[in-house]
């Protein structure tokens, strides 16, 4: 394996493998799409019959996304993407927010510029019901923990924070409390692996991404229970009920209808077989390097099934991202926003990793098309990554009969 500064030629194989960061868009998503593209390209706000029949078709992807969700059309707000409805979500309310450490950085933004604080996780990356129950004080207005991390799998017990979350309400109702106190679920990751439906969660605002759906990118909606008012972010027509202003995305919307509902209609086995190729991964690498450190939750119940998180310490994660993919075999560092700047994980620091596993460490998430050819060039491809950077660097790890695991709570 050459150094990564040296260009090598081209591989004779590509196995993407980054799906939490982008997905493809499904072929019965794109047809759904490619009518609204060309002879459907009305505006729906406009009076006459074309364009009215092109916002008939918005209220119907509307209504079907409702459906794919357990909610009504009416509390359905459609967004450009899951950034835009979380900052929505978190500006629904005036007093002091919670968030989970581990967020994605546009929760973790749009929290920073008002009163807010962190709810910790344990090593296995997952919230404990009894901390939020803790953290929660008289100047808290709104809890917000996504459904599963993107970076290292941990699905969180999102139906016990709402039971906190509603206890406190109910508290407040009881006492005369006039002070709100609601709970915000990123699902946009856990969509297509995990149930989305609002009634069972029991959350009063969700988060859902088309493009983590195999759907279009900068498409996504903000679900909200009744009685909640939404501050509109975008000024100016007044479209989606006055909370997000701009001429609607009439393609996006029902190129997102359709990706939720095969989403959907997948889910039960797709989740299983990427379940199964994950795990198969996992022991290749864990068997060949007992040092490496696997991260987020170890029961499958609680890790999204088609994401592995494995660090191994000593090591630089970019250097192995360049040699791989010179192989072909492309993978992540943790979320793409938090990759392009460079910068350590904070999903890693909050969960308690130590330095060396944080710089380590590659998130490898399978999609639809990965195939078990697929999952099997991209062991040997990783195992002469990481065997090349060893030789380079001098490093020579102790093989105990276990792999090393992040501290698990399952």
């Amino acid at each position: 394996m050459p150094d990564a500064s040296n260009p090598t030629p081209a591989a004779h194989r590509e196995v993407y493998l980054d799906y939490a960061a982008a997905t493809p868009m499904a072929p019965e998503v794109v047809e759904a799409m490619l009518p609204y593209l060309s002879d459907r390209f009305q505006n729906p706000s406009a009076p006459y019959a074309s364009a009215r029949a092109a916002n008939r078709d918005l209220e119907d992807a509307r209504a079907r996304l409702a459906h794919a969700i357990g909610a009504r059309p009416a509390n359905v707000t459609l967004t450009a993407g899951a950034t835009e409805a979380n900052n929505l979500a978190l500006a629904a309310v005036d007093g002091e927010v919670l968030v989970c450490a581990t967020e994605h950085e546009s929760v973790l933004a749009a929290a920073e510029v008002r009163a807010h604080r962190l709810i910790p996780v344990g090593p296995d990356g997952r919230v404990d019901p009894a901390e939020v129950a803790r953290a929660i004080t008289p100047e808290t207005e709104l809890v917000s923990v996504a459904l599963a991390n993107g970076e290292v799998g941990a699905i969180q017990p999102i139906r016990q924070i709402a039971q906190v979350v509603r206890r406190e309400r109910e508290r407040r109702l009881a006492g005369g409390e006039e002070r709100p106190i609601l709970l915000h679920t990123d699902a946009s990751q856990a969509a297509g692996y995990c149930s989305v439906n609002v009634s069972s969660l029991g959350a009063d605002l969700m988060t859902v991404s088309a493009a983590k759906l195999y759907g279009p990118k900068q498409v996504g909606l903000l679900w909200s229970a009744d009685g909640i008012r939404l501050r509109p972010l975008v000024l100016g027509g007044g479209q989606e009920g006055g909370v997000r202003s701009g001429t609607q995305n009439v393609a996006g919307a029902v190129a997102f209808a359709r990706a939720l509902e095969l989403a959907e209609e997948l889910r039960p086995a797709e989740s299983r077989r990427l379940a199964t190729l994950r795990d198969g991964l996992q022991r290749a690498l864990t068997t060949r390097f007992p040092w490496c450190v696997v991260s987020g939750p170890r029961r499958s119940a609680n890790r999204l099934p088609g994401l592995l998180h494995v660090s191994f310490p000593g090591l630089e994660a970019r250097r192995l991202v360049i040699l791989l993919e010179r192989e072909g075999v492309s993978v992540g560092t943790g979320s793409a926003c938090a990759a392009s700047k460079m910068r350590v994980s904070h999903v890693l620091a909050a969960m308690g990793a130590p330095q060396d596993v944080a710089q380590g460490s590659l998130r490898i998430t399978l999609g639809r098309p990965t195939t078990a050819e697929d999952v099997a060039y991209a062991a040997d491809a990783i195992t002469r990554a990481v065997e090349a950077e060893c030789r380079r660097v001098g490093l020579s790890h102790p093989n105990p009969s276990h792999p090393k695991e992040e501290g698990h709570r399952d």
